[in-house]
């Protein structure tokens, strides 16, 4: 990583001077009230969005990642230590060094008294993200980072530090998710101990108290599919952002852990399987096609969208979506749930284009992951956006070391309110007669 940092330095250094006045895009009114889509306005080195390709990790594809990536013995699917590796070096990883990866993640996962006793006095009531981003917060305390900036640290240096904090962090979070699991559905019962020969995703599923081969090969895909997805969404942008301030990678994930817990973000696969759930109730299991027209019609009709359809950036089928589809055809091609989606794969696109008001009438990664989840036991739906959180936290991490790697500065842009925004549109328009 120290050879790779110094010379992309170098290579963006040298970029800058030779084109920094180079304007790139227009920004509309639109754009500024629509939430800043489509400005390309920042850096994220680890992965980018192709509206006909979808997510490329360090330019792999997904079907790419998921054919060359190391598995596990025995294992059909990628390991997440694999595309960690790909994230911060950019170099499809050796098989060794991925299992080296998952040796240093489990010598590093033993989480403090504190943290532990935090998250059992926590009221079962309080949602999982809740509790999953306090004991983020919590974890803080023994910060790399925060320690070495308050003695004084040059700037070159922080990367290592927010490394050396990333790396803690990634390899804890397992077990921060497994105990919120646990002390909310498993009555506190379970292995809290993270096994150095096991890969990061079997030692997860074990303290999840789940011993099924296949959903722990569903865990590897999942984990993978799910780490990264360029820097503007809620998630990748929000720890961004707060590291920017130089606060610690533990604050700043546990920030954009926040971000991913809001139903426009992380708890979308949720949303998906509760509208198939009620509408298996409404047709009375009939799932004639003509009943499935008139549900999503119903549904379009009544103001409300058909959830795990369409895409801020992708104008095809979610790869993401593609690879759960193969996963469950595999493994589960008679369960009722995955026979649902795969009608709805059918029947939902024509009917959105012919609505006429979407860019995007295919399906994205959350039209499936929660019925997979469903099928191999994993009921508690709420629990389903811990899951997203702990894949999402390989990317975002990734990500904000490179940050430090290029020192890249606060981020401030300049914001303008409605009458100024006004008087500035109408007087041009008026100069341009």
């Amino acid at each position: 990583m120290a050879c790779k940092i110094y010379q992309q330095q170098k290579r963006v250094k040298k970029f800058r001077t030779e084109y920094g006045g180079v304007k790139i895009g227009e920004v509309t009114v639109n754009m500024m009230y629509g939430g800043m889509r489509g400005i390309n306005a920042l850096i994220t080195e680890t992965s980018m969005v192709d509206p006909e390709e979808g997510v490329r990790f360090r330019g792999l594809t997904i079907p790419e990642c998921r054919e060359r990536l190391p598995r596990a013995e025995g294992g059909c699917e990628p390991l997440p230590e694999g595309l960690f590796w790909l994230l911060m070096t950019g170099e499809v990883p050796t098989k060794k060094q991925a299992q080296q990866l998952s040796c240093e993640w489990a010598d590093r996962g033993k989480l403090p008294d504190h943290v532990i006793k935090m998250l059992k006095d926590m009221p079962k009531t309080l949602h999982p993200m809740s509790q999953f981003a306090a004991a983020i917060t919590a974890l803080s305390h023994d910060s790399h980072f925060a320690k070495a900036y308050s003695k004084g640290i040059p700037k070159k240096m922080y990367w290592l530090y927010c490394y050396e904090d990333c790396m803690d962090l990634i390899a804890k979070l397992i077990l921060v998710a497994a105990t919120i699991y646990r002390n909310l559905y498993r009555e506190g019962k379970g292995c809290d101990k993270v096994d150095s020969k096991l890969d990061w995703s079997s030692n997860f599923t074990n303290m999840l108290t789940y011993d099924d081969k296949q959903f722990t090969e569903l865990m590897r895909l999942y984990l993978t599919i799910h780490s990264d997805h360029e820097g503007g969404n809620v998630s990748a942008h929000t720890t961004h952002l707060v590291g920017s301030a130089l606060s610690d990678p533990y604050l700043s994930l546990a920030a954009g852990m926040l971000g991913l817990a809001g139903p426009l973000h992380g708890l979308a696969n949720q949303e998906v399987l509760s509208w198939v759930q009620k509408l298996q109730k409404e047709t009375d299991n009939d799932l004639s096609e003509k009943n499935l027209k008139d549900y999503i019609w119903k549904t379009l009709k009544s103001g409300q969208v058909v959830p795990g359809y369409g895409h801020a950036v992708l104008r095809k089928t979610d790869p993401r979506y593609i690879c759960l589809r193969e996963f469950a055809l595999k493994h589960q091609p008679n369960d009722p749930l995955c026979k649902l989606v795969l009608q709805l794969y059918e029947i939902v696109p024509p009917i959105l284009t012919e609505l006429g008001k979407v860019k995007s009438p295919w399906p994205n990664v959350d039209a499936h992951s929660g019925v997979l989840l469903q099928y191999y036991g994993m009921k508690e739906m709420q629990f389903y956006t811990v899951l997203f959180a702990v894949s999402r936290a390989l990317g975002v991490l990734a990500s904000l070391i490179w940050d430090r790697a290029l020192g890249l500065p606060i981020e401030r842009p300049k914001s303008l309110t409605t009458a100024a925004l006004i008087e500035r549109v109408c007087k041009e328009k008026y100069e341009m007669r």
